[in-house]
């Protein structure tokens, strides 16, 4: 089993609704995503999948949340809170149904809010 991992970032605020502390407070992170897709089929070349594509895709995806405030874009505009947790599986969601990749083959998006803090996203 081969496993690709590519990062993409972004830049956004947003705030905890209900939080019990400061992270109810409008404040902002450089999110680091990673992608991690899986597969044991290698291609002529012997590559799983090109870093190009995948990086692609992920940066496709990300460039929606780039400098926004993200409690004003759907979903969480539609009082689900943005955070890392929810943004791990709405990336992932939405990295499930490019066609680009093959089928299957995501395995995890991970979320950091900063360099020592992060959350994974799995289907199981």
């Amino acid at each position: 089993m081969y496993t690709v991992k590519v990062e993409g970032a972004f830049e956004a605020a947003h705030r905890v609704v209900g939080y019990p502390g400061k992270c109810d407070r409008l404040h902002g992170h450089n999110w680091v995503v990673e992608l991690s897709l899986r597969g044991t089929e290698l291609d002529p070349l012997g590559m799983f999948l090109d870093f190009k594509v995948a990086k692609r895709v992920l940066g496709e995806i990300l460039k929606a949340y780039d400098h926004r405030f993200l409690n004003e874009l759907a979903p969480f505009s539609n009082g689900v809170n943005p955070t890392a947790e929810n943004l791990a599986r709405i990336i992932y969601e939405a990295v499930e149904k490019k066609e680009e990749l093959p089928k299957g083959s995501l395995a995890a998006v991970t979320v950091f809010e900063s360099p020592k803090t992060s959350v994974t996203y799995t289907k199981d």
